[in-house]
């Protein structure tokens, strides 16, 4: 299993306050929008992403990180081995994704995802 990415997320219940200050200012493109989570980044560069959320979708808690593996099956494994509860999922998600919740040694809640294969 591989870590691709790692995704900061901001709780607020006003997700289109970052507009100004993260694309006007920054200059970053809104990658992402489902009404309760919006993702700005820069496509030409994967790594740079930051989203701000009302929720964590499926009427979760929002996370305080999302990690994108290439299998989340995998991690979920390596999770329940090293004895780290799992806190929501795994699950499917209506948007493409395939994730649990489970906190880090610190207590921060911690979004594991993979986004669903094409075949």
């Amino acid at each position: 299993m591989k870590v691709k990415r790692i995704v900061a997320n901001i709780d607020t219940p006003d997700i289109n306050a970052a507009k100004c200050f993260y694309q006007d200012v920054l200059g970053l493109e809104l990658m992402m929008d489902h009404g309760w989570i919006g993702t700005y980044g820069s496509p030409e560069e994967m790594s740079i992403q930051i989203s701000f959320a009302s929720q964590g979708g499926s009427n979760t808690s929002t996370p305080d990180l999302s990690i994108e593996v290439d299998d989340v099956d995998v991690a979920l494994e390596r999770m329940k081995r090293a004895g780290f509860p799992i806190e929501y999922g795994p699950a499917d998600e209506p948007w493409g994704v395939r994730r649990f919740y489970v906190r880090d040694p610190f207590g921060k809640l911690i979004n594991i995802l993979a986004h669903a294969q094409s075949e």
